[in-house]
Parts: structure tokens; C-alpha cells; sequence
């Protein structure tokens, strides 16, 4: 049964990242540092109607209201058997990473759509094509009650071999009620990004050498000033990214943009 969720925006685990000592079971919250236990209490009672529940790296199940979104699943359909099935599975781009026709066919999705860029859906097999929704950078579309816009990811500066090319994936905003979630998909510190406006919460990548690294993402988000900001997609070449030390750039130049740190990565 579909959660429904009563206020603005819920937790689902905060995490124990790279620097912390502390490590979370699924669901479980762990306080940070600098929080007492009566202000957290404050916090899971005033968030609400947007859950995000990581599953690793770049994929995530979004419980929002009664409606579920399934973020870039990958790593085998196992992992979402205890989750609620999907309303709407997002697809960002084509790596592995994001992108698992196995994963994709083995969830039974029914009539759920997957909404997906033009190069994601010219690689997945013929039996998803009648689920695919295609989405350019700028396209709009209402389903469900849910606005969703593509919103463009690529690296800087732009060039034909980037790893991420300019209009090849998608990140997304999804909006309804006049709340709006933002997803980055693999992007730098770009000017649509920065460009964003009313956003109550965000996921952000940051891992190097594929999109950019903690200063340049606490400087993207400190332009758009989402509420909040969920730190996802930091496992680069040579690990996992400081997300400590993101949380610390961005909250001592805003005391606005709350940043929440969930743990992305229960394998390591």
C-alpha cells in the first residue's frame, strides 16, 4: 500500500557518510552532530509529503504523497522487492549507472511509464518501447497530476567528447501543489541549473572526473537556494566524495538551504 505522507518533506535515513563513525540500517535515522534530539523530533514531525529513500549512487524510490517514483534503477530488481511499486520511473541518461534494461524488465512495470531522453530510449530493447515516455531538454508534461520538466545535464566547458554532452540526458523537476523536486542526473555547475527557481528540494551530484566536485556544486546550489538539498551520485574514481565538506560550504554561506546527508551507499 502506497504511504500517504502528511506535511513538506520527510527523511527517510540520514545517513552515516565517508567522515562519519555512526552507520544507518535501512530507515533508520541518525541524528548529525549538531542536532539534538528534540530538534529532530521537530524536523520527521514538519517534513513530510516527499520521502526519498536512497538505494545506491544515483538510484532512489521517491514516495511523494501516494504517487511513487522510481529514479534510475539499476542493479537488478531484487533491490526494490520491499518497495512500493512505481507510478513513474525517471531515466536521467544512458551510462550503466543509470540505465539497466535487466533491471528495467525485471520489475514488472505494468502500465507504469518510463520517462526517459531520445538516447536512452534508442538504447533499450523493443520490449520497454511501448512504456517509454521521450522527453527533450525543455519539454514539459503533465501526467497524474504532476508537471515534469527536462531540464538539461552536461559537463563543462562543452565539448563534443565530453562524457555528458549537452542535450544527450536529462535532469528533471517534478512539481505538484507548488512544491517542486529537483534531480540533477550528471551535470556540472550549469547555468540552467543555477537558473532554477521555488525548489523545496534537490538532488545534486558531485564526484570527479564525470560531472564536478563538492566547491563547484556548493556554488550551483547556493544560486538556486532549494529549502533543501540531498547530496547523491559522489562516488568517483577515487571514492566517495567529502560530503561533509559540502554540507559545511553551503551552510555557512546560507542559513536558508538546509542540506541533508543520506547514506547513497550501504554496500561500502
Amino acid at each position: 500500500m502506497k504511504k500517504l505522507i502528511l506535511s513538506l518533506f520527510t527523511i527517510s535515513a540520514l545517513m552515516a557518510c565517508k567522515n562519519n563513525k555512526s552507520e544507518a540500517e535501512p530507515g533508520e535515522m541518525i541524528p548529525a552532530e549538531d542536532t539534538t534530539g528534540s530538534n529532530e523530533e521537530m524536523r520527521m514531525a514538519e517534513d513530510a509529503s516527499i520521502n526519498i529513500e536512497p538505494i545506491s549512487h544515483a538510484t532512489a524510490v521517491i514516495n511523494w504523497g501516494d504517487a511513487v517514483f522510481y529514479t534510475d534503477p539499476v542493479g537488478g530488481a531484487e533491490l526494490f522487492a520491499e518497495m512500493d511499486k512505481p507510478d513513474f520511473v525517471l531515466v536521467t541518461d544512458i551510462h550503466g549507472d543509470h540505465m539497466n534494461a535487466q533491471t528495467l524488465e525485471g520489475l514488472k512495470l505494468g502500465n507504469t511509464k518510463i520517462i526517459v531522453p531520445k538516447a536512452v530510449e534508442e538504447k533499450l530493447p523493443g520490449t520497454l518501447k511501448s512504456k517509454l515516455l521521450v522527453m527533450a531538454n525543455g519539454d514539459q508534461m503533465e501526467i497524474e497530476g504532476f508537471t515534469i520538466e527536462a531540464i538539461p545535464m552536461y559537463n563543462l566547458p562543452e565539448a563534443e567528447d565530453a562524457m555528458h554532452v549537452k542535450g544527450r540526458g536529462n535532469g528533471y523537476v517534478l512539481e505538484k501543489g507548488g512544491k517542486r523536486l529537483y534531480i540533477s542526473g550528471d551535470t556540472e555547475d550549469i547555468p540552467e541549473m543555477r537558473n532554477l527557481e521555488n525548489i523545496d528540494a534537490a538532488l545534486v551530484c558531485m564526484n570527479l572526473p564525470y560531472t564536478m566536485p563538492v566547491d563547484q556544486a556548493a556554488e550551483g546550489v547556493l544560486a538556486f537556494a532549494p529549502k533543501k538539498v540531498y547530496p547523491y551520485h559522489y562516488r568517483g574514481q577515487d571514492g566517495l566524495a567529502d560530503v561533509e565538506k559540502f554540507k559545511s560550504l553551503v551552510e555557512e554561506k546560507s542559513d536558508s538551504i538546509e542540506v541533508v546527508l543520506l547514506d547513497w551507499y550501504p554496500e561500502m
